[in-house]
């Protein structure tokens, strides 16, 4: 009893003196960023030790000499007036989307100028989480675990055509038992349905994929609209999705695993392939390179682990990790053959991979307020291979910045532009 009682009060002195450390700031950061997550454990883990177990794939800095990159702000704006959380980002063509709270506002990404607003009228739905796009329609994810589909028209600008799941899909499944799940205690719901909010969405080939805190994760055909299937993918709320050109399905959680989902030829609903286990705190974000091989996972264990496919399949090994924010990883964008990471620590960090398969961190940018949530980039068809990167943080600005990586000589690092 006396040894029970000196760890419980040990462990009690342990906990106070930990809170000591956390200012009053790093509070207000924690909170904001479990109300825009929605990961429980994003509270108490903002600063957890990295992943001892698993070897760093970066180079010293002095092996980093080859290169100096150079960057630039282009532009820096807020959403609203209000300075709401920026919850999303996403590119499209010459156009940038840019979330605050319900609202999805359009910029002319070149420009950074405003043009147009769409579901500001409508708060009931709650935050837009994310945004996809499938040929002429728009895809945005909401809090209250639908999805909203959009279209652009001449006569009225941003039009909703509907939310997924659609009243047509819903009248053909209502009255059959068998069509219905338990989602809570004396709780059913249609299993074509959300049953809570939708954190993510990944297009493919003409297919909508949705994760959701509700641990599922669906598929919906773009062409009708249609839900395909519903897959009980997580123990833990589903935080992030990542589908390569193949088909391959990667889902991350707050249950710290990321799982691999599959479809064989001979099968019309997705297996699991495989279960991915290093993090140690939640999944927070998922990218994968340019050709499916290679698979990026940022937790809030402070860690980016890098996943690499074995032997031609589906199954992905981890074979390192990429350490340097000081706190949770948030968003992960690859582009080009660059990785950038957005944190809680209020950076983005730039990260390439050399001809030996070790990691250099290229460059910090810094200058947001409060943790970077989401992240754009795309690669510049001029000729220098420069690489716009947008960032947007809890602060409610957005960032615009220009990248560019080069020779000592000052000629342009030819892997940007080739």
């Amino acid at each position: 009893m006396r040894v029970m009682s000196w760890l419980d009060s040990s462990r009690r002195r342990r906990a106070k003196k930990s809170l000591k450390h956390l200012d009053s700031d790093d509070s207000a950061t924690s909170s904001s960023l479990s109300e825009v997550t929605g990961s429980s454990s994003l509270h108490s883990t903002l600063s957890l030790q990295t992943l001892p177990s698993v070897p760093s794939l970066q180079k010293i800095p002095s092996d980093t000499h080859a290169v100096t990159v150079s960057h630039s702000v282009t532009s820096s704006f807020k959403l609203r007036e209000r300075s709401l959380p920026v919850t999303c980002l996403a590119v499209n063509g010459g156009y940038l989307f840019a979330v605050s709270g319900h609202e999805v506002s359009i910029y002319d990404r070149a420009m950074c100028a405003h043009l147009d607003t769409f579901n500001g009228h409508d708060p009931f739905s709650g935050s837009v989480k994310s945004v996809g796009f499938s040929g002429e329609k728009i895809f945005t994810a909401h809090q209250d675990g639908k999805i909203g589909v959009w279209k652009l028209t001449a006569k009225s600008g941003y039009k909703q055509l509907t939310t997924l799941p659609t009243l047509n899909d819903r009248l053909r499944r209502f009255a059959l038992p068998k069509n219905y799940v338990q989602v809570r205690r004396h709780k059913k719901r249609l299993w074509i349905e959300h049953a809570d909010a939708v954190t993510a969405l990944a297009v493919n080939n003409g297919l909508i994929y949705s994760v959701s805190w509700d641990k599922t994760l669906k598929i919906w055909r773009a062409s009708d609209l249609r839900c395909k299937e519903s897959i009980k993918a997580h123990d833990d709320a589903v935080n992030a999705v990542a589908v390569s050109a193949n088909g391959t399905v990667y889902t991350g959680s707050a249950d710290r695993r990321i799982r691999v989902w599959a479809k064989p030829d001979d099968s019309k609903r997705h297996e699991l392939v495989a279960t991915l286990e290093k993090h140690k705190s939640a999944v927070n974000a998922l990218a994968l390179n340019d050709d499916g091989s290679v698979l990026f996972s940022g937790s809030c264990d402070r860690s980016i682990l890098v996943w690499e496919r074995v032997d031609s399949s589906n199954y992905m090994a981890v074979s390192g990790a990429l350490r340097g924010h000081d706190k949770a990883i948030l968003s992960l964008f690859n582009v080009s053959d660059l990785l950038l990471s957005g944190s809680a620590d209020r950076t983005v960090r730039i990260w390439r991979c050399g001809t030996d398969g070790c990691y250099s961190c290229l460059e910090v940018l810094s200058g947001h307020t409060k943790p970077v949530k989401s992240l754009a980039a795309v690669k510049d068809s001029e000729p220098d291979g420069v690489v716009s990167i947008v960032s947007g943080s809890l602060d409610g600005e957005v960032k615009c910045w220009k990248v560019s990586v080069t020779k000592p000589d000052n000629s342009t690092y030819t892997s940007l532009v080739s």
